[in-house]
């Protein structure tokens, strides 16, 4: 089985659309999410793009400021402040990456927690690995919600996550770990990663390498996530970290790039936004 983000996302936005309908009635307004671009970078532009029509979809007002790269830490810093004083913001997203002269961590830190749609605060971190409210990583949570879908039973399973990053593979890990999975983490180095690999039955990999997962590391009938977008060296094209024709013949289900977890992300960003707005407006 092949899981297609863009179906599931779709209709996600289709749902969280009739729901935001009834906003300006029930409490005057539609949420609003404000994103930072800072720079030129092609892909970062795509991706603000991508956010923008997916807000006009779901009906969420979006504003979208745009920095040239030449900007100070401090001038970001002051932007940042003056949103998460604005009644009228529900959401910041700091596209990244940033300019090496901008520290993204302290970014990150800057944006108030229940303005955090990405999920990256500190406090949003360690609040889901301690089981409390929180907003969790858009990328994470879509994957959870594309095993649902694809009606894998992740309670009991051994899960293997390839990728150690505070933005995918450690809260993935633990939203799995959450449905009883037992799990490994590893990383590109990992001595010996094939053996590993091969005693997954749900693979998630997340290290922006293409198609360093290759047949002969994935059992048959093993669940594969393939997080990565990488541009092909040899033809250019956009392909996960998986190999993704010499994998899908073994897998029983897997994601493809694109159109695999790239679109539950920006769905669940959506969503995201939509819980802040209403657990500002909800109490």
């Amino acid at each position: 089985m092949i899981i297609s983000g863009k179906e599931l996302s779709a209709r996600m936005k289709a749902d969280m659309a009739a729901q935001v309908a009834e906003f300006p009635v029930k409490y005057g307004r539609v949420p609003h999410l404000v994103v930072i671009l800072v720079g030129d970078d092609p892909a970062s532009q795509s991706y603000v793009r991508g956010k923008g029509k997916a807000c006009e979809v779901v009906g969420i007002r979006n504003t979208t400021i745009v920095k040239p790269a030449t900007i100070t830490e401090q001038e970001l810093l002051d932007i940042i402040e003056g949103l998460n004083n604005d009644d009228g913001v529900d959401g910041i997203l700091v596209q990244l990456p940033l300019p090496d002269h901008i520290d993204e961590a302290t970014i990150i830190n800057a944006i108030r927690k229940d303005k955090d749609v990405d999920g990256f605060h500190p406090l949003n971190v360690a609040a889901l690995w301690m089981k409390q409210p929180c907003t969790v990583a858009c990328t994470p949570k879509g994957i959870i919600r594309m095993l649902d879908e694809a009606g894998v039973e992740i309670k009991g399973k051994r899960a293997v996550v390839i990728g150690r990053s505070q933005i995918v593979g450690l809260p993935v890990a633990k939203l799995l770990l959450d449905r009883n999975a037992t799990v490994t983490i590893c990383h590109s180095r990992t001595k010996d990663l094939g053996a590993v690999t091969r005693e997954a039955e749900i693979l998630v990999v997340a290290i922006g390498r293409p198609k360093f997962v290759t047949a002969d590391m994935v059992s048959p009938g093993t669940v594969v996530i393939d997080v990565g977008v990488n541009r092909d060296p040899e033809t250019g094209k956009l392909v996960g970290d998986v190999d993704f024709e010499a994998i899908e013949p073994k897998a029983s289900v897997i994601t493809p790039v694109p159109g695999g977890v790239g679109p539950m992300t920006i769905a669940c960003l959506m969503e995201n936004t939509i819980e802040c707005f209403l657990r500002k407006k909800q109490g």
